[in-house]
């Protein structure tokens, strides 16, 4: 299972997500591609992301039983800790 959720990208990327997975609600897409379709998928979202963001998570045979990559600008960024692949939150930025 593959999941990838997009934030302010644009329409065209989104477009072509929706060539290989579906698209079950706005910026979220969901299917069961092989590895090397997945890691296409994901070159795809790199070059086509611009000031947006994006996150995919798969299975895999992990301790946690899941991976995920992200690209752009986000609060969430995702931390090593002793080999299981965690989410940490950067503060907000305070106005000046």
């Amino acid at each position: 299972m593959l999941v990838i959720v997009t934030e302010n990208v644009p329409p065209r990327l989104r477009g072509r997500l929706a060539v290989w997975l579906l698209e079950i609600r706005a910026g979220v897409y969901i299917g069961n591609p092989s590895k090397r379709l997945r890691e296409f998928i994901w070159n795809q979202v790199l070059e086509g992301v611009e000031d947006g963001n994006a996150v995919m998570a798969w299975n895999t045979n992990t301790e946690s039983g899941y991976d995920f990559l992200t690209v752009g600008k986000n609060r969430r960024v995702p931390v090593d800790f002793d080999g299981l692949r965690l989410v940490s939150f950067k503060p907000l930025d305070e106005p000046n």
